[in-house]
């Protein structure tokens, strides 16, 4: 018998004696379940589960379905396991720049706004920014993007490469809540950073659609203290063909979190009633801007969730081993603490996250409920700065570690018992150290 066997072995038999302390669940996670929910989510009828599109009603339609047979409740105010609301996806129909009476190609160019129409001249009063090329552009789109006055940004020819990734970026358009809210932002790739006059002239079209969470609910003893485990269901769709493959199928992002929401839930209903309330939410549009979990954030009192268990591409092996998992933001909170003693005794590990360069904390859902105090943490394995599957048309189940997901998952229902049970409870974020 191989260390790796030895140790998930040990693991595995840790989690049965410890899980005992709690009570069983007539549920057991096993590799059977995950794997057969892991390929239904991320099999090429969904097409890649991009929003507004069929395959992304169609996983809707699953995940709700799996939530019905596991006998979940609804999340209060909903008749039915859909949280639907409705966005404006907002695409530019038209843009006519001109710099000192020169014509500026689109490629140039790009917006950031909420307006149907914005016509600036030098005469107009708005702030105007100069990125030079001494300034890191990241950086300063970022201190401009905090700005709550309409701006026009020049920005030096010498960061052209990144300016294209952003301008490709941000030309697709976005997602509103709302029609004509906030300021506006302009950004001109240019040479001259102090141009005498300028005309910068959009117009934006609105088309209304309708996006939906799918979520459950355990109802606790303690109604008004709930302990939220999410996943995004959605992912980027149709990609560029590779080897006669088109379809990014997202197996590990986010099918895998998605599914141990599913697996978790299922656990938790076969168990008794549990002292505090549990949320299974699964957000859509996690990868055009977190607007499922906006929307989610506004439909409840932030206060009330004791923690969030995000969980977020778990299907390969961490750095560190095969069972351990890493939690993004963990000094924010008491959050991956409280986790490391729950698995004492056990041969999971749970540790801060290993890339912080990455930013990881908010580049998914749980940084919305953190913004807004809430313990929210992603739990994740894969060494993302060099999985070659992430964001490909590669993310397909012949990639994932089953054996693993399944450990991690069964890690995650023992590690939850203490917040769940109400004898532990998390510290609350900072908000004003969130971003």
């Amino acid at each position: 018998m191989n260390k790796v066997v030895k140790k998930s072995v040990a693991f595995l038999l840790a989690l049965i004696c410890y899980g005992s302390i709690f009570g069983q669940s007539s549920f057991e996670i096993n590799q059977k379940y995950v794997e057969n929910k892991l390929k239904v989510l991320s099999s090429d009828d969904l097409k890649g589960r991009k929003v507004f599109s069929e395959g992304i009603e169609k996983a809707a339609d699953i995940i709700a379905d799996d939530f019905k047979k596991t006998g979940l409740s609804y999340l209060p105010g909903l008749s039915s396991y859909r949280q639907e609301f409705f966005i404006y996806n907002l695409s530019t129909a038209e843009i006519d720049v001109s710099i000192n009476g020169k014509k500026i190609d689109e490629s140039q160019v790009f917006g950031l706004f909420n307006q149907s129409e914005i016509s600036w001249t030098t005469e107009t009063t708005i702030e105007i920014v100069k990125i030079t090329k001494e300034q890191n552009f990241q950086e300063s789109f970022s201190n401009v993007q905090s700005k709550e006055t309409s701006t026009l940004v020049f920005v030096d020819k010498s960061h052209e490469t990144i300016f294209s990734r952003y301008q490709h970026y941000f030309s697709k358009g976005g997602m509103k809540f709302e029609k004509n809210k906030g300021s506006s932002t302009v950004y001109i790739l240019i040479d001259d950073l102090s141009p005498t006059n300028f005309l910068i002239h959009f117009i934006n079209k609105y088309e209304e659609k309708a996006l939906a969470n799918v979520g459950g609910m355990i109802e606790g003893n303690r109604k008004d203290e709930i302990v939220l485990f999410s996943g995004h269901y959605d992912h980027i769709g149709i990609q560029k063909e590779v080897e006669g493959d088109s379809i990014a199928n997202g197996a590990n992002d986010d099918a895998s979190g998605t599914t141990a929401v599913m697996a978790l839930a299922k656990y938790f209903k076969g168990k008794e009633k549990p002292e505090r309330t549990i949320y299974f939410v699964a957000f859509t549009a996690e990868e055009v801007g977190g607007y499922g979990s906006q929307y989610f954030s506004k439909q409840l009192n932030p206060d009330h969730i004791v923690a969030m268990f995000n969980i977020e591409m778990i299907g390969k092996p961490a750095v560190e081993g095969p069972n351990t998992a890493w939690i993004t933001g963990f000094e924010k909170s008491s959050f991956g603490k409280l986790l490391q003693k729950s698995v004492e005794g056990t041969a999971y590990t749970f540790y801060p996250d290993p890339y912080p360069s990455q930013n990881l904390f908010y580049r998914s859902d749980n940084a919305t409920l953190a913004r807004l105090g809430v313990p929210a943490h992603s739990i994740s394995t894969t060494p993302i700065d060099v999985d070659k599957d992430y964001h490909q048309v590669s993310d397909e189940i012949e990639t994932i570690n089953i054996s693993h997901m399944t450990n991690t998952i069964k890690a995650i229902s023992v590690a939850a018992e203490g917040i769940i049970s109400g004898r532990d409870t998390p510290t609350r974020v900072d908000k004003s150290n969130v971003n």
